[in-house]
């Protein structure tokens, strides 16, 4: 059975109502939303914080791919104990672990998952193809990035639309990340759908001497 009542109330952001429509329906975070997740993934994707810890108040077991997006370490420490191979397996919607620690800023864990074995340049299996590093440049989350340039992440990778990380770190103005990227050999003449350049990006957002920087 699908759940899209409890869809609507996470889209509604109805604290108390998700209380009451849980107490009656206790088996509701297990099934799928219509966007093919469980309504925890769903509460992380929309950034709904409150509801997150609200349900896993609620849930006595999460999956890995959850526990990933959730910052929950104990749990994802546990289940790649229990299971060491589930490192690169991919989520419901075709995402990594560690691409979905990288989404969601979760440091330690995306740390965690690399030195377990976690492959730096395993693209998601869904059409945006996105990368770890994608992730997390697009995320703006510099320290993140480090680490994954650090153990082999590769610079010059593209994502659905032709996105590179330069491209993102370029639209955030992350000028330390900008020149992290310069340095492992990023490629400042790659063009995305539509033609933009990182410079365009750059430029577009108001950050002109990082336009400069990026000039071709």
């Amino acid at each position: 059975m699908q759940h899209y009542g409890l869809e609507d109330l996470i889209i509604k952001d109805n604290e108390e109502d998700i209380k009451a429509y849980l107490a009656q329906n206790p088996l509701a975070l297990k099934e799928e939303t219509s966007l093919g997740v469980s309504p925890l993934m769903l509460a992380c994707y929309y950034k709904k914080h409150r509801l997150i810890k609200l349900f896993l108040d609620f849930s006595d077991d999460i999956s890995f791919f959850e526990a990933c997006s959730a910052d929950k370490f104990d749990t994802v420490a546990h289940k790649v104990f229990q299971n060491p191979d589930i490192i690169n397996d991919f989520s419901e919607d075709g995402f990594t672990a560690l691409g979905l620690a990288c989404y969601f800023g979760n440091e330690e864990i995306a740390r965690y998952l690399v030195l377990k074995g976690a492959d730096v340049n395993l693209p998601a299996n869904n059409t945006y193809k996105v990368l770890p590093l994608h992730s997390a440049a697009a995320g703006n989350y510099t320290n993140i990035c480090r680490m994954l340039l650090e153990n082999g992440a590769a610079v010059n990778v593209v994502q659905q639309s032709g996105i590179t990380p330069l491209h993102s770190a370029a639209q955030n103005g992350n000028i330390e990340l900008i020149i992290m990227l310069l340095e492992k050999g990023a490629h400042v003449d790659v063009r995305m759908e539509g033609g933009k350049l990182p410079a365009d990006l750059a430029r577009d957002k108001g950050f002109l001497e990082i336009a400069e920087i990026l000039g071709v």
